[in-house]
């Protein structure tokens, strides 16, 4: 993340438990609007000729990690890559229109921070006792639809035991894109 202005930074610190829910309700958070709600993607990012698309791309995923669902909704949609799709299918899922999410996990496949996150969240997993759920997951590599499922099976259960994992699976997934929007060229 070294391309991240120090705004970027701050934002994200901002609020120690954001992105603890799976799926939001109500409107975008007061504290979004106030740290987001004048940025321009283009105070962003520190490299020099970085694209407005991927500047665009990390003002999408800041919006989503403060559970602004409306304003990552419009900027991921106008992304014609797969970083959109990306970043429009995770929306989806934290809305709870799983369906839709899948389709735009479909539209991003092939991402380059698949490969990765899947290594990742094997990582997160293995050490866990055995649970179909997350083995469908990270099985062969990090499955988004067996992901949409864990979350529309428990994501209003935030006594399932399984709830925290499929949070810490959900934040490792935003860092992974986040960090791919920063970095890549």
């Amino acid at each position: 993340m070294d391309d991240v202005q120090p705004l970027a930074t701050k934002i994200i610190d901002a609020n120690p438990n954001a992105y603890g829910a799976l799926v939001v309700e109500g409107a975008t958070p007061e504290m979004a609007r106030t740290l987001l709600g004048k940025v321009q993607a283009g105070r962003l990012l520190s490299a020099r000729g970085a694209s407005a698309e991927r500047a665009s791309a990390v003002l999408a995923g800041l919006w989503l990690w403060l559970d602004g669902l409306e304003e990552s909704h419009r900027i991921s949609q106008s992304l014609g890559n797969p970083t959109g799709s990306f970043w429009h299918a995770i929306m989806h899922r934290r809305e709870g229109d799983f369906s839709n999410s899948k389709y735009w996990y479909a539209r991003g496949a092939g991402h380059p921070a698949l490969a990765i996150l899947g290594q990742q969240a094997a990582a997160l997993v293995n050490p866990l006792p055995a649970d179909k759920r997350l083995l469908r997951i990270t099985g062969n590599g990090w499955n988004p639809g067996a992901f949409v499922d864990l979350v529309e099976e428990i994501h209003d259960e935030r006594r399932n035991p399984i709830f925290a994992t499929a949070v810490a699976l959900q934040r490792l997934e935003w860092k992974t894109l986040f960090d791919y929007c920063c970095v890549a060229g």
